[in-house]
């Protein structure tokens, strides 16, 4: 069976003693499960949150990485830095980033490629804006994404990838793309992996929904065939709500 994945993304929030708070409130509500729970939070945390951790099950990701390992790179951090810190996981390609650090698909390749040297656990985000929808290439589009960054990887290191895929237009906008056509682009996102990679490696890898999902619409989301999990937002930097979602 594929993994469940439910993968907290609080992006550029949270003081260090906010962040502890909020950690800690997670541990207190968290029930033993079989799902993955990952908490991508900013750097600046990680040794401080890695030792609230340790005796959990709650896995750590980075919120990006640089393609180097190192050299001079003013302000950047490595993959090899991360891993060092027992970091599990490094999201790529999320939407703000492509947007408004202007990532393309070249460039989240390498950043790809580096991370997977380190051990690092990929969480690869693709996703198309509304202006895609609105023209009917959103499937295209999204395609694209995917095999211009992974496509190069054998088989052994697609086992280290999670697709995360979120529809731009939903996005801090509070639209939520609805649960079938969320459940029409994972099956979609599947059979462009099987068409590379076969239907056997298709059906082990998970796919997250990365789009304003919430307590109130997790558990449709979640009951699609093709959706694993989310890479959560807004609602991941509210415990109650994280936990509502983990349990949906």
């Amino acid at each position: 069976m594929r993994k469940q994945i439910v993968a907290g993304n609080w992006k550029m929030n949270k003081n260090i003693q906010q962040a502890k708070e909020l950690c800690n409130s997670i541990l207190n509500q968290l029930e033993a499960s079989n799902k993955e729970v990952i908490l991508a939070v900013p750097f600046t945390h990680f040794t401080v949150l890695a030792e609230l951790l340790k005796d959990s099950e709650i896995k750590l990701a980075a919120q990006n990485c640089h393609y180097e390992l190192s050299g001079s790179y003013t302000g950047e951090i490595s993959a090899s830095m991360f891993a060092s810190l027992g970091v599990d996981y490094v999201i790529l390609g999320h939407s703000e980033r492509r947007e408004y650090n202007k990532e393309d698909n070249d460039l989240l390749r390498k950043k790809v490629d580096t991370a997977l040297s380190q051990n690092l656990k990929v969480i690869y985000c693709c996703g198309e804006t509304h202006n895609e929808r609105s023209l009917g290439v959103h499937f295209d589009f999204v395609a694209k994404q995917i095999i211009k960054v992974v496509f190069h990887l054998n088989a052994q290191q697609m086992k280290n990838i999670i697709i995360a895929y979120e529809p731009v237009w939903a996005i801090g906008t509070g639209e939520t793309a609805t649960s079938f056509q969320a459940q029409e682009m994972h099956i979609h996102i599947r059979s462009v992996i099987a068409s590379k990679y076969g239907v056997d490696i298709a059906n082990a890898i998970s796919i997250l929904y990365g789009g304003s999902c919430k307590p109130s619409n997790a558990q449709e989301l979640f009951s699609q065939s093709d959706i694993d999990g989310g890479l959560i937002g807004g609602a991941s930097l509210n415990a109650d709500d994280f936990i509502s979602i983990i349990k949906a």
